[in-house]
């Protein structure tokens, strides 16, 4: 129905992309030429897939990336997966320890300053304190 394809339009997600620390300037500098300026950044451990790296008898499971978190219209989400992917990549094809894009829904924001809630489906309204 009309309603409903308003509502998906409207609806957010949250990105949560993890990336190699040498590439987040890479990541953060599409994103802002791109549109999308809004980015939270913190500094992560842990391993993927690989269970870490294993260098003569020392395994290393503690891998230190970068988390960024993006909140974006469902509309826009492809474009933004695909910028974050392109600037994360190593290399033409990408090597293992590139990271990952976790994509979650966003059920509703709060913009503290002004007190306002923004449903999924687009509506606001003001929240007193």
């Amino acid at each position: 129905t009309q309603s409903t394809l308003k509502e998906k339009e409207n609806s957010m997600i949250m990105l949560r992309s993890i990336v190699r620390p040498e590439k987040v300037d890479n990541v953060l500098a599409a994103l802002m030429e791109a549109g999308f300026p809004g980015v939270t950044k913190m500094s992560v451990v842990g391993r993927g897939k690989q269970r870490g790296i294993k260098i003569g008898e020392v395994t290393y499971d503690e891998i230190p990336k970068e988390m960024l978190l993006t909140v974006v219209k469902e509309s826009d989400k492809d474009f933004v997966i695909r910028t974050i992917m392109k600037a994360a990549r190593t290399g033409e094809k990408g090597a293992f320890g590139d990271g990952k894009i976790f994509v979650v829904p966003v059920l509703e924001t709060y913009t503290i300053s002004s007190g306002v809630r923004q449903k999924a489906d687009g509506t606001t309204e003001e929240v007193k304190p």
